[in-house]
């Protein structure tokens, strides 16, 4: 049987673990966009959690986060911005530790 809170999680530390390899080894864009990743998985299990469904993309996941979870949507927009940065912008190491510093925020905020 499929446990997909434990799988979310799982993939959470995989992502987060990832931005920490990047963001020490000076690949910022990397180390942003794994953060951000690890952010949306918490947000996931947040919802299915909470919701018993699981967000298809980006677009879905706002909806969702806006709807039950306004503080985190509002926490979560800015750095959304940052990460779509990630995909043709050079971003810097106090980019990659500002989405850092939020991954511990939601972490705090979901109570995980």
């Amino acid at each position: 049987m499929v446990d997909i809170e434990k799988d979310l999680l799982l993939n959470f530390q995989e992502f987060f673990e990832s931005a920490e390899k990047e963001l020490k080894e000076g690949r910022y864009n990397s180390a942003v966009s794994s953060y951000f990743k690890a952010i949306a998985i918490l947000c996931d299990w947040q919802i299915y959690k909470e919701r018993r469904v699981l967000p298809k993309n980006h677009t879905e996941r706002f909806h969702f986060v806006k709807l039950y979870f306004t503080e985190a949507y509002f926490q979560l927009s800015p750095l959304f911005k940052k990460y779509t940065d990630s995909y043709n912008l050079r971003l810097s190491k106090e980019d990659a530790l500002i989405l850092k510093e939020n991954v511990e925020k939601f972490k705090k905020l979901f109570k995980i």
